[in-house]
């Protein structure tokens, strides 16, 4: 097991890579809280953006909630890119819950940010 400490860094290091990959989402200002499920047990993380900040903490503030199963989340936070996120929410092994307007926003921050990676490519000679 490791301790809250690693999981912290560990959240750190994901959130980092996907605003490296969106840096639109960068600025937004939103608190998430992030439920890690193990077997009979959940961990509770509060993520503050823009930073990140992450804490141990169950999050009462925070606007979104996402959960995800321990396991996957630790092979996710290695080196999971926002294609793969993208995937583990269309497929069910990863749940995000709040208000509408917020996860549309998200979501069509990361559709323009794709879109501008394969117009990039395509231009490429």
């Amino acid at each position: 097991m490791s301790s809250a400490a690693d999981t912290a860094a560990l959240i750190t290091t994901a959130v980092n890579r996907l605003l490296d990959e969106v840096p639109a989402l960068k600025p937004l200002k939103l608190v998430v809280g992030l439920d890690l499920r193990a077997r009979g047990d959940t961990q509770q993380y509060r993520v503050e953006m823009p930073g990140p900040k992450v804490t141990k903490d169950i999050a009462a503030d925070a606007r979104v909630r996402v959960e995800v199963p321990r396991a996957f989340f630790n092979e996710m936070a290695k080196d999971g890119r926002v294609a793969d996120w993208r995937e583990a929410f269309m497929y069910g092994q990863a749940k995000a819950t709040g208000p509408t307007q917020i996860l549309q926003l998200i979501e069509r921050v990361v559709d323009k940010q794709e879109e501008r990676q394969r117009t990039r490519r395509a231009h490429r000679p």
